[in-house]
């Protein structure tokens, strides 16, 4: 049979819902692409790079275009937790029913929420796991809430 399914509650209603990185940490990376590019463009404008026909560049541009690519997806990533699961708007997309739950902890640095966005690591009875970020102190609140719940609920 297996234990009962993990029955969760959010506080602010049907869901909490809030971006999954800060503004400080947007900006960081913001500005890492930003000079990474720069700097690529600057390469090749001194023609530091080698030529098209030898592939050298190529490299270089795919580079900054999977740098570009996780750089949009930060900026536009949310997180939320509703009655049905975890889900996160992420390069793929991260969902995880509540129902399967079996352990969660929150990693985070005190301290340094500002930047270092605390997130959620959970596990399902058959053992697959996913982590969740969240920028805001309500889904932090209720992260804590859920770690928390699920302990009691699956206390040996």
């Amino acid at each position: 049979m297996g234990p009962a399914p993990f029955r969760f509650e959010p506080s602010g209603g049907d869901a909490v819902e809030g971006p999954a990185f800060s503004l400080p940490f947007k900006l960081l990376a913001t500005v890492i692409v930003g000079g990474c590019a720069f700097w690529l463009a600057q390469l090749w404008s001194v023609g530091a790079l080698g030529s098209a026909r030898t592939g050298g560049l190529g490299w270089f541009l795919a580079g900054i275009a999977l740098m570009g690519w996780t750089w949009f997806h930060i900026m536009i990533s949310r997180t939320r937790i509703d009655r049905q699961g975890l889900h996160q708007r992420w390069i793929w997309d991260k969902h995880m029913a509540l129902d399967d739950l079996a352990f969660g902890k929150l990693i985070r640095v005190r301290g340094l929420d500002w930047l270092i966005a605390p997130r959620l690591y959970v596990r399902t009875l058959v053992g697959k796991f996913a982590v969740f970020y969240a920028a805001t102190p309500q889904l932090i609140a209720e992260f804590e809430r859920l770690v928390a719940e699920l302990k009691q609920a699956r206390k040996l």
